[in-house]
């Protein structure tokens, strides 16, 4: 008799690459929690026991055996009747490795498949380590003929096609799709396209969690044949959620489950930003963070995010006045501390600007001071932030955002040192976007206090970075939302400065700014990695030499 009924376990996990006995124990649990919803079968996301991305981990034989292993336990787990596991890994085999999905149920291996499509763009690099498997059909399940997908081979229509044409009935998908701004409605349309082409309801499964500069955002949702959304789990948060997919005349269906509310897109950059930093500092083992307190909105932006994700108890700010520092600055900085209610010190450097200035007079001499002098400060702050970190433990968050990493308006081995930017793919003018908003709400999952957590002094006046008398940054760079207007189309639209003058900027303002973009590409290859939010993510995603005498 053929079944009517197949019950699906959605298991929206955060692996943690490298992690095997790790990963392995987060499976068993989604199975277990998947036993108790009455599913038939537990889908996981991408590369779960491995992590996504593992990069060159699954060129070390040891660390594929280890990932073989934890798919023997499982197929093992399997033989006591509870939910069969689609479970997705590296794969060895005939002297290729694959980027595979496992089906395991009652104790066997019953089938295996491939992904085909390997992206090389962006954050990804899959025909570095694995090698494209082929065109798949389904797999039997129960007696369902059930398409395995994964990721990419969804994104063009050929693999679909091709599990459509040898009898596939519903669609699973395992993802692992990093966050972006925008990106959840682009993956429904995507699926919408697939639906429409096989006429097969659709799970798209995406992996949740921080992975070095990536995060995966969730959102994982399911299309009935009909192209109607049917259910879709939350956005930043691990879930296990069982569909029911019934069949219905010639085909199959998904009966309608909860769906979770979409976020706004600044809701969505700052749950981003929370959980990136929150899975980098615990992932890698660190107690607490240091960051330095100017006054200014970008370390105040900084410092919020870092509560909300990790709780106040474990942020530790430090204020670090020059002769230059406003008593505005000294006042903002001691009131966001106390708003957010995280530990405040304060490191006067001026004595370590009279040290430098003395034992470097025999080679200055009588030389005027210009930004050298500017620099020995933020290079006094990011030895003091450093030593702060090696005596106390915690890891240095430096705060320079997107505007300013692009055009190198940044110290290097001074505001630039530390361990994670949170702001690093983040405009300037998205920075007080995201002020105004934190001040307003407290997100979900949000360890931080309720309420107005960054004084408005310090989004209403002018940014500077106090290095010498009377400084504003709008004396070295265009106003924010000129410079990150010309930063976007240079960037994240790949024009030229011709083809942005055309738009309306103002010719010699852009060759200015794309001038700045290209000579910082030194300074960027060294800066902290950082959490991606837009198309473009400056340093994993837009590799340009160093040493370039293309001129444009």
């Amino acid at each position: 008799m053929m079944p009517d009924s197949l019950k699906v376990a959605l298991a929206q996990l955060d692996p943690k690459v490298g992690d095997v006995a790790g990963n392995l124990a987060k499976v068993r649990l989604a199975r277990a929690e998947a036993k108790t919803q009455g599913a038939d079968l537990v889908l996981t996301t991408e590369l779960v026991l491995a992590g996504y991305f593992p990069e060159d981990l699954v060129l070390k034989p040891s660390f594929v055996k280890r990932c073989h292993e934890a798919v023997e336990a499982l197929r093992a787990d399997t033989a006591d009747g509870g939910p069969g596991v689609f479970v997705a890994t590296p794969w060895h085999e005939d002297g290729k490795l694959y980027n595979a999905i496992v089906a395991l149920h009652k104790g066997e291996v019953i089938g295996k498949r491939y992904k085909v499509d390997l992206p090389n763009y962006g954050v990804f690099d899959d025909k570095r380590v694995f090698s494209p498997g082929p065109m798949p059909g389904p797999l039997v399940f129960n007696g369902v003929r059930v398409g395995v997908p994964i990721c990419e081979d969804v994104w063009t229509p050929d693999v679909v096609e091709c599990v459509a044409e040898t009898g596939g009935e519903i669609l699973l998908v395992p993802n692992a799709s990093p966050y972006e701004v925008g990106k959840t409605d682009y993956r429904v349309q995507l699926g919408v396209k697939r639906v429409i082409e096989s006429g097969l309801p659709f799970a798209y499964l995406n992996q949740v969690g921080g992975q070095d500069e990536v995060v995966y955002d969730g959102g994982s949702f399911v299309l009935g044949a009909d192209r109607m959304l049917k259910a879709k789990l939350a956005s930043f948060r691990e879930q296990v959620a069982t569909v029911e997919f019934r069949r219905a005349g010639g085909g199959w269906e998904c009966l309608p489950g909860p769906i979770a509310p979409e976020l706004e897109p600044i809701d969505s950059i700052y749950q981003a930003m929370m959980l990136g930093l929150r899975d980098y500092v615990n992932k890698t083992g660190f107690p607490s963070v240091i960051i330095g307190l100017s006054g200014g909105v970008d370390s105040a932006l900084t410092a919020a995010v870092a509560a909300d994700a990790l709780g106040a108890d474990r942020v530790h700010t430090v204020m670090m006045p020059s002769p230059y520092t406003s008593r505005e600055s000294l006042e903002d900085a001691k009131a966001c501390a106390e708003a957010i209610g995280v530990k405040y010190d304060i490191v006067g450097i001026e004595p370590a600007m009279a040290a430098f200035r003395k034992m470097l007079l025999p080679m200055f001499g009588n030389a005027e001071e210009d930004v050298t002098e500017e620099n020995i400060q933020s290079r006094a702050r990011g030895v003091t932030l450093m030593a702060l970190s090696n005596k106390l433990g915690g890891m240095v968050l430096t705060t320079g955002n997107k505007s300013e990493m692009a055009v190198g308006y940044a110290t290097l081995y001074g505001d630039m040192c530390g361990g994670y930017n949170v702001l690093k793919d983040v405009y300037k003018t998205t920075v007080f976007e995201l002020c105004k908003w934190r001040n307003a709400h407290l997100p979900e999952g949000a360890m931080g206090r309720k309420g107005r957590v960054i004084p408005e002094r310090i989004i209403s006046k002018p940014p500077s970075a106090e290095l010498k008398p009377d400084q504003k940054d709008e004396d070295s760079l265009p106003p924010y939302p000129v410079l990150d207007a010309i930063l976007k189309g240079l960037i994240e639209r790949d024009l030229s400065a011709e083809e942005l003058a055309k738009e309306g900027h103002d010719a010699a303002t852009v060759q200015r700014v794309w001038r700045l973009l290209e000579g910082a590409e030194y300074k960027r290859r060294q800066a902290p990695p950082g959490v991606k939010i837009t198309s473009r993510l400056i340093s994993r995603e837009r590799r340009y030499p160093i040493v370039n005498g293309f001129r444009g």
